[in-house]
């Protein structure tokens, strides 16, 4: 048990057990052990919010180490200092007293130092007649060598800490400007989502943060922001996915219709009857066939005004809220299919079975009548079944829809 270290203040100042087990615990250095002074000093600056220091201790601990004669810490020497609170307060910057006497409580409750307090409370030394300190009261130094591989340790696990917390910082103030920059250009382009959702999550996040957080909260709070941007990508590579499936059918169904383009009859093999037509008046083919044009223009079923009369909502997903033809109508159907949860396979497979133009339409009249149909994408994908079969017509449910919609020539006049 270490006892030679155990000692009582002077005067008023009080003692308590706490002081004494702290005292207990500060362990003689090996002998010849020696440290460089500034160099411990540095590691109690680095330590300093884990001992619980101020930075006016720090300045009065670098007076009280300038009073120390030598460059290193050595026992053999005597690590024992005496000046005044009057040379202590001009050397740690004018502090004033009971700032120097706080200051100097608080290295010793922090295990930095030890009072050697005289029988009259004063500081001084006894000295040899060869002017050597055999014996001196002031402050004892020894516990800034016996820590000092303690000390080192802990101002290294700060240091590190302090890395890990700037890193953490850092990676948030990038990950919180991509999310904000992508919902940006995400609106701004028009992109199909719940951008306003996306804001309240991103907002209700950073409130969360403290104002002045620690490390765990700032990863905590990265995380969560992480986890946002994940989805405001899958987002945008969904529907960056989705436009370029609908660019390529689009050309694909150039390359693959004939020039023929105005016949409802390849859309609809089971109704010549109901509109009027009969085999007769099919094109008889003659002896030289035509030369086929060199670009072949889409195949649209009915007329873009009938289309629009039948399914007036349409036009509210258009760009500038109205849509003027086909191509238009083709990039208001994306948008629709994404906010009524279609799939992008199934409205590739209604592409290729009706075409691109028919499969807008599709989504048009799915539109029209969203609140009746339980699922979007299942009864897309029965439309296009029954179009594989050349049981599907869009003719008499575009008639029936003009029907229903008196409102129809209304709304687009």
């Amino acid at each position: 048990m270490q006892t030679g270290h155990v000692t009582t203040p002077f005067g008023r100042r009080p003692m308590s057990l706490a002081l004494v087990k702290g005292q207990m615990a500060i362990e003689d250095p090996r002998p010849g052990t020696q440290i460089e002074k500034w160099r411990v000093f540095r590691d109690v600056c680095e330590t300093r919010e884990r001992l619980g220091l101020q930075d006016r201790a720090l300045a009065v601990l670098d007076a009280l180490l300038t009073f120390y004669p030598h460059g290193e810490l050595d026992a053999s020497r005597g690590l024992v200092v005496f000046p005044s609170n009057a040379q202590l307060s001009v050397r740690a910057h004018g502090i004033t007293e009971s700032t120097l006497r706080r200051q100097l409580a608080a290295l010793v409750e922090a295990g930095l130092i030890l009072r050697r307090d005289s029988p009259n409370g004063k500081r001084y030394a006894h000295r040899n007649r060869d002017g050597e300190v055999e014996q001196a009261y002031g402050f004892d130094l020894t516990p800034l060598l016996a820590r000092a591989k303690e000390l080192s340790q802990i101002a290294q696990d700060v240091a590190a800490e302090r890395a890990r917390f700037r890193r953490a910082k850092e990676a948030l103030t990038i990950c919180r400007r991509d999310v904000r920059k992508l919902v940006s250009a995400a609106v701004e382009e028009g992109v199909t989502g719940n951008w306003a959702q996306v804001e309240s999550e991103y907002v209700a996040i950073l409130a969360r943060l403290p104002r002045y957080p620690n490390r765990a909260q700032v990863e905590i709070t990265l995380d969560e922001m992480e986890l946002l941007r994940e989805e405001v990508l899958n987002i945008l590579e969904t529907q960056l996915k989705t436009d370029d499936m609908d660019g390529n059918a689009i050309q694909n169904a150039c390359h693959i219709q004939n020039s023929n383009t105005e016949s409802i009859n390849e859309l609809e093999p089971s109704s010549r009857t109901e509109l009027g037509g009969s085999l007769a008046d099919e094109p008889q083919p003659t002896s030289k066939p035509e030369r086929p044009k060199a670009v072949a223009e889409p195949k649209k079923a009915f007329p873009l005004g009938m289309v629009r009369r039948a399914c007036p909502q349409i036009d509210d997903y258009g760009p500038g809220g109205r849509v003027e033809n086909w191509r238009e109508l083709m990039k208001a159907a994306v948008v629709v299919r994404s906010m009524l949860g279609v799939s992008p396979s199934a409205y590739e497979e209604a592409c290729n079975a009706m075409g691109p133009e028919n499969a807008a339409v599709a989504m048009a009249c799915i539109l029209e009548r969203s609140s009746f149909i339980t699922s979007a994408g299942g009864y897309l994908r029965d439309l296009t079944r029954r179009a594989e079969r050349g049981e599907f017509s869009l003719g008499p449910m575009l008639m029936a829809l003009m029907k229903a919609n008196d409102g129809g020539e209304r709304r687009m006049a």
